[in-house]
């Protein structure tokens, strides 16, 4: 079962405990989850078009393009545990978490143009990509980690707090929907290679310009979002309640399963344009299997939210392993088969989703009321630092598999043609690689029930 908020000292009267709050009004949920706009497009659009970019736009090393990907988001373990904290202690009149959502968006929007602004080819584009993706990710952590403890600060209930990510994951299909399908298309229009690339930054920066707006907006209001006027206990020092994180079980389990899980989300994702243009022989096929991967996040919110905590996991990881490892029949199925198979590990990743997010504000609850303190920051901060590193990893890694299976790099703005090898490698590493995390991931999570 899931944790949940306790509520404070369970042995008060009646006339002694506090009034309950309202959940949050329509309004506040939708605005809420236009965040996913830019979580959203932050994992799908360099997830997709990262790695074949740098290996076959600026004819990178795949090794090399795998780490170009993979130390911006490493920084990012280092940063987020400290914004976290920063976001504990910021007090404004608009909230302790909004000026930042706010703010950060903004300089991701930048980030996310500068990234595929593409001026020069070969390693010297490929360092000015990095420093790009760098300013994105660095941006990143400054709205990923306020924004994901705010269910805490915006509902009192579990429930509530469930409804609000719901919502929250419904919008990152959304986002992965527009950002999966048309960043694509744009890079086709404006002719491929650095002009095409281009659009696309251009486009994944208006969707987070948008997102970052539209939270800020969306939330004002509420408790989080006019200034804080209460006084609370000291807060222990960040050494002090890392000590607390690694202390608590089922928040320890759960930074271990968002790990793996991560990048098993991050391989789906780097390895779809490699997978369509190689295995599916047809480039223009990665939109249809973003869409049919993110699509479930929409339909099966529903059915998803009545199970609850690492038993719904798991039930959503035995979907999405299946799946996943029906990829590897692919050569043998028609692309229509192909994009079923997709959707099945899509319903699967809707569910795991939900799951890890609702958790989360459930553990936040769950410290404050244990503990008086609140440092909802600290742990989204640490939560953040665990899913931004499994989904840097994750490209890493399928990098890795390719750069030994033999993958063959371009600078023409085409993929060259690929050994046996290195298809088999494709498929491999698309297949097998996100099921074992994912599978992992799972049993890992048991340990969230333990005291």
């Amino acid at each position: 079962m899931a944790i949940t908020d306790t509520g404070g000292d369970r042995s008060a009267t009646p006339a002694s405990a506090p009034a309950r709050t309202p959940g949050p009004t329509r309004r506040v949920r939708f605005g809420y989850a236009s965040g996913s706009l830019v979580t959203g497009t932050f994992t799908t659009l360099p997830g997709l078009l990262l790695l074949p970019y740098l290996t076959d736009t600026l004819g990178v090393g795949a090794a090399l393009a795998g780490a170009v990907v993979f130390l911006p988001k490493a920084w990012d373990v280092v940063l987020n545990p400290f914004v976290g904290r920063a976001g504990d202690r910021t007090r404004t009149r608009w909230g302790s978490r909004r000026p930042y959502v706010l703010g950060a968006g903004l300089v991701m929007a930048l980030g996310f143009a500068l990234t595929f602004a593409g001026p020069l080819p070969g390693t010297a584009g490929a360092w000015f990509t990095a420093a790009g993706y760098l300013l994105t990710a660095t941006a990143f952590a400054f709205f990923q980690v306020p924004y994901a403890a705010m269910p805490a600060d915006l509902a009192d209930r579990e429930e509530d707090r469930l409804r609000l990510v719901a919502g929250r994951v419904a919008v990152i299909g959304v986002a992965a929907l527009v950002t999966g399908a048309a960043a694509p298309a744009l890079v086709d229009a404006g002719g491929g290679g650095l002009a095409g690339h281009r659009w696309a930054g251009v486009f994944g920066a208006a969707v987070v310009g948008l997102g970052a707006l539209w939270v800020f907006a969306g939330t004002a209001g509420t408790r989080e979002g006019g200034a804080r006027t209460e006084q609370r206990a000291a807060q222990p020092s960040l050494r002090e309640q890392f000590a607390a994180a690694r202390a608590n079980p089922p928040f320890a389990a759960l930074l271990r399963c968002v790990v793996l899980q991560s990048v098993a989300t991050g391989v789906l994702l780097a390895g779809a344009p490699y997978f369509a243009g190689h295995v599916l022989h047809d480039s223009a096929g990665v939109g249809p299997l973003v869409a049919a991967f993110v699509a479930p996040n929409l339909l099966t919110m529903p059915l998803w939210s009545r199970l609850r905590g690492p038993r719904g996991y798991a039930l959503a990881t035995t979907l999405f392993a299946a799946g996943c490892l029906l990829f590897l029949a692919s050569p043998l199925l028609p692309q229509g088969a192909v994009l079923v198979t997709m959707a099945l590990a899509g319903t699967g990743h809707a569910g795991q989703l939900l799951y890890l997010y609702a958790m989360l504000p459930d553990c936040i609850a769950r410290d404050t009321a244990a503990t008086g303190r609140r440092q909802g920051g600290v742990l989204s901060g640490v939560f953040s630092t665990a899913e931004g590193l499994g989904v840097a990893a994750g490209p890493f890694l399928y990098g890795l598999v390719l750069q030994l299976t033999g993958y063959v790099s371009s600078g023409a703005g085409d993929a060259a043609a690929q050994s046996f090898t290195a298809r088999a490698g494709i498929l491999a590493g698309f297949g097998a690689l996100p099921a074992l995390a994912a599978i992992a991931a799972a049993l890992l999570l048991r340990a969230y029930d333990r005291p």
